[in-house]
């Protein structure tokens, strides 16, 4: 790294509180996330549709890895939000709050 030691990030230094919103937001996604995709390749291997392990084989396609990484970006987006909602627009990150990402389904 280079610079002064005591030098601000370069979005500024989060407040504690949107740290904290920003860690629950996504524990929380994840835990929904997950709940939604065990059950639902329990309901397909039970249905007779989906072999246990074929999930991860369409994982590894290339056109399910680029609809992934979109729905990555739009998600990291969101996510960001809670680090640049600020009423300082000189907040580095303000311009791109009301703009949605390249990529989108």
């Amino acid at each position: 790294m280079s610079g002064a030691p005591d030098a601000e990030p370069p979005f500024g230094a989060p407040r504690l509180e949107q740290l904290t919103a920003l860690v629950f937001e996504l524990a929380s996604q994840l835990n929904i996330e997950r709940a939604q995709r065990i059950a639902l390749e329990f309901a397909l291997e039970d249905a007779g549709l989906l072999s246990p392990g074929a999930a991860e084989a369409v994982a590894a396609r290339a056109e399910v890895r680029a609809r992934l990484a979109s729905a990555l970006d739009r998600a990291m987006h969101s996510t960001m939000r809670v680090l640049t909602e600020d009423d300082d627009p000189r907040r580095p990150l303000r311009a791109q709050e009301g703009a949605a990402p390249d990529g989108g389904d």
